[in-house]
């Protein structure tokens, strides 16, 4: 006898036995999920769970917190701080004393490290607070970015003291006094101000401490020379330099015709 193929059987089968699949995958994520949270833990309203206060989680478990001699429980009750007057020892294990020496009080910013700081004009030095020398002509300051102090208005820090400012010939003081700069026409030459020397066809810059040359002219060395513009060019923005028209290019110093083709380009004019 044949036997016929059955085809639509086989097909069913095999859709029955995927969703068999997928339905306990499904069953396993869900169970996953939902775990049960572990003892001394509640569930998180946003997925999973979270220790009690006074635990932490270590693994898949919620172990006390050992709060050492000195401390307390932290407000968010996952962790310990020190008492004031003390900080944590160099293992972050236990609470050691502050020794506060004299003209310094306690730092209760820091968990680790001294403990303290230096009173106002005080400075820590090997471990102590030694007082500020400030200089004359200077005062205390807070804000010096390598010393703690600064000179008074009209004095500059040279070395470990306060120099007066005083401005050379053609020089006027600036800013707070501690420094100098030289009048229009001058420039600054180490300790002194000297005349800054125009050339013919020339004139100051803006700022009085340098020279330009006159449109049509341009700088060659410490004088201004009459600029050679080219046939087919014209003086440029700077007005110290020229550009070739357009439909010309520059070459060995004169404007020559752009070619499309390949050839020997020809001179304007």
């Amino acid at each position: 006898m044949r036997i016929e193929p059955r085809p639509l059987l086989t097909i069913s089968a095999c859709l029955l036995f995927g969703a068999s699949l997928l339905a306990a995958s499904a069953s396993v994520s869900s169970q996953a999920d939902e775990r049960v949270p572990p003892r001394n833990a509640h569930a998180s309203p946003y997925g999973g769970w979270d220790c009690m206060r006074g635990f932490r989680q270590v693994e898949e478990a919620c172990v006390p917190i050992r709060v050492p001699a000195n401390a307390y429980l932290d407000s968010f009750g996952s962790d310990w701080d020190c008492n004031r007057g003390y900080v944590k020892d160099d293992q972050g294990l236990g609470c050691k004393s502050v020794k506060i020496p004299a003209n310094a009080h306690a730092d209760d910013g820091e968990d680790f490290g001294a403990g303290w700081e230096c009173d106002r004009r005080y400075h820590e030095v090997s471990g102590r607070c030694t007082r500020v020398l400030v200089p004359a002509n200077a005062y205390y300051s807070e804000v010096a970015p390598d010393r703690d102090w600064e000179c008074n208005p009209g004095f500059r820090q040279e070395g470990e003291a306060c120099m007066a400012m005083r401005a050379p010939v053609h020089g006027f003081l600036v800013g707070d006094h501690d420094e100098w700069a030289c009048d229009r026409g001058f420039k600054k030459n180490a300790d002194s101000c000297v005349a800054v020397a125009v050339p013919a066809n020339g004139y100051l810059n803006r700022s009085g401490d340098d020279w330009h040359c006159e449109r049509g002219f341009r700088q060659e060395g410490a004088s201004c020379i009459r600029l050679v513009v080219p046939a087919g060019a014209y003086v440029d923005y700077t007005g110290n330099g020229w550009t070739c028209a357009e439909g010309l290019h520059e070459q060995d110093g004169a404007c020559m015709r752009d070619r499309e083709t390949s050839g020997q380009s020809k001179p304007e004019g």
